[in-house]
């Protein structure tokens, strides 16, 4: 069954326990735990061994298990550390964007060996390493995702197959999903107003508001049989208890429905 989750960044302005609770009230299945230095650090990095009990204590009453973490971050030392942090905590997936720069070779080929070295990393700490295509990164469509994977070509590696930045590449998320199906391993789910460059106002972000065809999305995850994490990832301006609650609420309420009439929950 397809796990639906919030990245806890949504309530960055709260404590990972606030955060958690919010995200299991709003009927979620599990929790992505942001650790995105100088964002939103409900795993701190820095200290995750400190943390380590109470995380998976507030998880284990909450009954809401870590689906992921996103790092945000190409530092292989960094990463190094979150695969530890995850393969103690329970975190089976880390998920990041490429870095480097669109259309430029080099920077391509920079990105390829960095990530193929911590693709090796995660697997040696049983982890998965996901990378999504990210607006002006140097993955940013499926063509360069696929060239990824493709190069990489390592278990450790998974695709984090975002729409909302397929979509702001010019191309439908609905018919790009299956080109990579056997890749992914995480989604990253939002909507968007128009192609960007900016997924737009927090609010906007919740799924069902937006351009983008997330029925044909979550029809075809169905149809290739997807039964990972599914997690909605708002960025943007910090949001108060009762905004950050509306946005998960509703965008829970929109899939959901979408996937009890696929008979997919």
């Amino acid at each position: 069954m397809v796990k639906l989750g919030v990245n806890s960044v949504l309530f960055k302005a709260f404590s990972f326990r606030e955060a958690a609770e919010a995200i299991k009230n709003c009927g979620y299945d599990g929790i992505e735990i942001s650790a995105i230095e100088g964002m939103c650090e409900h795993l701190d990095l820095s200290r995750w061994r400190e943390q380590k009990e109470e995380l998976i204590s507030i998880s284990d009453s909450l009954n809401l298990p870590f689906l992921s973490t996103e790092v945000a971050s190409r530092d292989r030392q960094r990463l190094l550390t979150a695969f530890e942090a995850g393969a103690e905590i329970g975190i089976p997936v880390i998920n990041i964007g490429s870095g480097g720069k669109k259309d430029d070779e080099d920077s391509f080929k920079e990105a390829m060996e960095a990530i193929a070295l911590s693709a090796a990393d995660a697997l040696s700490f049983g982890v998965t390493l996901c990378v999504k295509a990210h607006v002006g990164a140097a993955v940013h469509d499926t063509e360069t995702t696929l060239r990824m994977v493709k190069e990489v070509n390592c278990e450790g590696l998974g695709v984090d197959m975002d729409p909302s930045h397929i979509y702001r590449a010019g191309e439908n998320p609905a018919e790009e999903l299956p080109k990579v199906f056997s890749a992914i391993k995480h989604i990253h789910i939002r909507d968007c107003l128009g192609r960007g460059p900016s997924p737009g106002e927090p609010a906007m972000q919740a799924c069902g508001r937006g351009d983008i065809d997330l029925f044909g999305y979550f029809e075809a995850m169905v149809k290739a049989d997807y039964d990972g994490p599914v997690c909605l990832e708002v960025i943007g301006p910090e949001q108060n208890m009762a905004q950050g609650c509306t946005i998960a609420a509703e965008s829970y309420g929109y899939m959901n429905a979408i996937l009890k009439r696929l008979g997919a929950r």
